[in-house]
């Protein structure tokens, strides 16, 4: 019996980040939930932002983004209460609150980030649930996590 595939949740920075670059981190986490050794979640709030996002930005990759999200096919969660987002509001930048809570409230093991300003809190890391991290911290916990002894 195999372990538990990891449930991660991506914000907007990383989500953009796999798509839009060939190589990295953000781009291997996709990899990995293409053969799927991971779980890929996110809300409808992080798929709303990639989108205006890269249609305002690389608007002739909007259409290769919309059906790489098809093909990809995350688990697609509901933004959370306005309750859910006043816990976390007094922890995190209020506009982050959204995405943090909705990665809690799919119990999602991990959320992944680039957004080292609001999310990358010493404080906030220690005291959250999921595991706040990375794309590139996330591949160094998984790679420790799947190495069996010979």
């Amino acid at each position: 019996m195999g372990r538990p595939r990891p449930k991660v949740f991506l914000d907007t920075s990383a989500l953009i980040a796999g798509i839009a670059s060939p190589k990295g981190a953000a781009r291997e986490l996709l990899r990995l939930a293409e053969i799927g050794l991971i779980e890929i979640i996110v809300s409808r709030q992080v798929i709303i932002e990639a989108d205006r996002n890269i249609e305002a930005k690389l608007p002739e990759c909007i259409n290769d983004f919309r059906a790489y999200l098809e093909t990809l096919s995350p688990v697609l969660v509901d933004d959370p209460p306005v309750k859910d987002v006043q816990r976390f509001s007094s922890l995190i930048n209020p506009d982050d609150a959204p995405i943090l809570a909705a990665a809690s409230a799919a119990e999602s093991d991990y959320l992944v980030t680039w957004d080292q300003k609001h999310f990358m809190v010493q404080g906030l890391r220690a005291i959250v649930r999921p595991k706040v991290m990375t794309p590139g911290e996330f591949l160094h916990e998984f790679r420790k996590m799947t190495e069996y002894p010979l």
